[in-house]
């Protein structure tokens, strides 16, 4: 079976597909994509969050050495 962006399960027909999308856009079933087991919610949220705290903490400098040692890695591939 054909899986969405987010890994949720689709219809394979097109016009099944179709319908579905039809239900989701008026609103007669709710697109809620399933989560993945093993994965915490929680988690997964202060981990979105743990990226900003980081960047908030590190000096402007500690950044820039941090950038400039990543794009070398990219530019050196």
């Amino acid at each position: 079976m054909p899986k969405g962006p987010k890994g949720e399960k689709r219809p394979a027909d097109v016009i099944g597909n179709a319908v579905k999308i039809m239900k989701i856009a008026t609103g007669e079933i709710e697109d809620t994509p399933d989560v993945k087991p093993g994965k915490n919610a929680a988690a997964a949220e202060l981990g979105r969050l743990g990226g900003a705290a980081r960047a908030k903490s590190l000096s402007k400098k500690k950044r820039s050495e941090i950038a400039k040692k990543a794009a070398e890695k990219r530019w050196k591939q």
